[in-house]
């Protein structure tokens, strides 16, 4: 079965079939970075995160490119309010944001350019533009250089509105333009912004607008024809509209397939810093293990809407922990050196996955061959479970969520953290069963409690006490 992909371009679900035989370039629209990232920032870099990993796993070579916006009127607007370098700022939330997709385990793209690196790129784009008639330098004065939507007889095509039917753009002052729907390909030096946020062009100093950003860096890294353009549904338009526009004005091909993930909400509206709802990565962490929001994040169809809320995060997390535990009583019975061996993914796992990134259902056949391995625990039946152990493993490493990737802490420093931690328990565990050899109950029930209070459940068996966090 080939892979399916919903086009947001033609709205279908349609085979994928790459520029390339083997190989998929993918362009996904990266932050902006002004503040923390918070819960609906991740989502689409998770969300691709796991169409990459899908796409490795069925045999491409997969080239894939997410940039970073670090100029921008919020960033300049944002870095004044705080009296600090709008370069420090977008610098600062940068690294905010690699530590956000660290601690969910989306691996880095193969490459990551950021917009200030790529302005001769984003000159020359515009430069070929105003040759072939597609865009225009304002006449106010104000160094503003406009892409004609008008002169591009297929403006609206990915959006599918008509020209009549757009709100204007609200990126400049309108007296500039030849039509109130007209974007900035560059903005022109304004006094009460910094130098340093200018570059020469044959138009004056100025900046790019964010739209030619994208276009000519995904130019840059992956040519004028590329598989697989990603991000945000909110980007469709006017971000991804304007992208395609100006791209083709241009006389490049630009995407073959549009995929969009949607919003995660608060009260049914999009989780935004400018409503006051949002929940950033590091407040989130401080109750749940990143393992856990991926999980709650990988388990909804990357274009459904999901209402985020503690509760659903709460129910998540705990179905992700019957995972983990079943693992960890497969491997005391296995043995973690032989989990996997002839293990294949199921057939449904793969049928869901190759749908359209079905995780609903490839997260239900997760849980169907978790159930099936407790019956092969319960039975003895080892060695059925060898090979479902290890199925799960490798349902777990295709969605990112493998509990012992290293990533999630289980290597280095943290290896030598946990094996602490195992002495110390495994400490008080001796204490309380000389307690209890003792018939000393009091003591032994204090150190059970002791146990508990930190997190740590305590289990009596015929082959003695096992202890598990909770």
């Amino acid at each position: 079965m080939n892979v399916r992909l919903y086009d947001s371009a033609t709205r279908e679900v349609r085979d994928f079939v790459p520029l390339e035989e083997g190989k998929v370039s993918l362009y996904v629209c990266g932050l902006t970075v002004q503040s923390e990232p918070h819960v609906g920032h991740v989502r689409s870099g998770v969300n691709f995160d796991v169409l990459q990993r899908w796409l490795r796993h069925r045999g491409y070579e997969v080239t894939f490119i997410r940039n970073v916006t670090d100029i921008d009127d919020k960033i300049l607007i944002k870095s004044a309010e705080q009296g600090r370098p709008w370069y420090n700022l977008a610098y600062t939330m940068h690294r905010e944001l690699d530590r956000a997709y660290t601690s969910l385990n989306v691996a880095p793209p193969t490459y990551e350019p950021a917009a200030t690196g790529h302005i001769p790129e984003m000159v020359e784009l515009i430069d070929e533009l105003i040759a072939n008639g597609h865009a225009y330098p304002a006449e106010d004065g104000s160094g503003d250089v406009y892409f004609d939507v008008r002169s591009w007889p297929t403006y609206g095509e990915l959006s599918r509105q008509g020209i009549d039917d757009m709100e204007p753009a609200e990126d400049a002052d309108p007296r500039g333009k030849r039509d109130p729907r007209d974007f900035a390909l560059w903005k022109g030096h304004k006094t009460s912004e910094p130098e340093t946020a200018s570059w020469p062009s044959p138009w004056g100093r100025g900046r790019p607008g964010w739209h030619i950003e994208c276009s000519a860096m995904a130019g840059k890294y992956l040519g004028p024809a590329f598989d697989i353009h990603g991000g945000g549904i909110d980007l469709r338009f006017p971000h991804h509209e304007n992208e395609q526009a100006q791209s083709r004005a241009a006389g490049r091909e630009f995407a073959s397939y549009w995929m969009h993930n949607a919003w995660i909400t608060t009260a049914g509206e999009k989780m935004s810093k400018s409503l006051g709802n949002s929940l950033t990565i590091p407040a989130v962490l401080e109750r749940y293990r990143g393992i856990e929001l991926r999980y709650y994040l990988v388990s909804a169809h990357y274009r459904s809407h999901v209402e985020f809320s503690f509760g659903a995060l709460e129910e998540a997390a705990v179905g992700f922990r019957r995972v983990e535990s079943f693992l960890e009583r497969a491997f005391e019975a296995v043995g973690p050196e032989d989990a996997g061996l002839g293990s294949l993914l199921p057939e449904a796992f793969v049928a869901a996955m190759d749908d359209d990134l079905g995780t609903p259902v490839a997260v239900a056949t997760l849980h169907d061959t978790v159930r099936a391995g407790n019956k092969q625990l319960a039975d003895g039946d080892i060695d059925a479970l060898q090979a479902t152990a290890g199925s799960v493993l490798l349902m777990l490493d295709v969605l990112g969520l493998n509990p012992y990737d290293s990533v999630w802490g289980y290597g280095g420093a943290d290896e030598k953290l946990t094996g602490a931690v195992d002495a110390l328990v495994a400490g008080l565990v001796a204490d309380r069963a000389a307690a209890r050899a003792a018939k000393d109950w009091a003591r032994a029930d204090a150190i059970r409690d002791q146990l508990k209070a930190a997190g740590i459940e305590l289990e009596d068996t015929p082959d003695g006490p096992k202890w598990s966090l909770e």
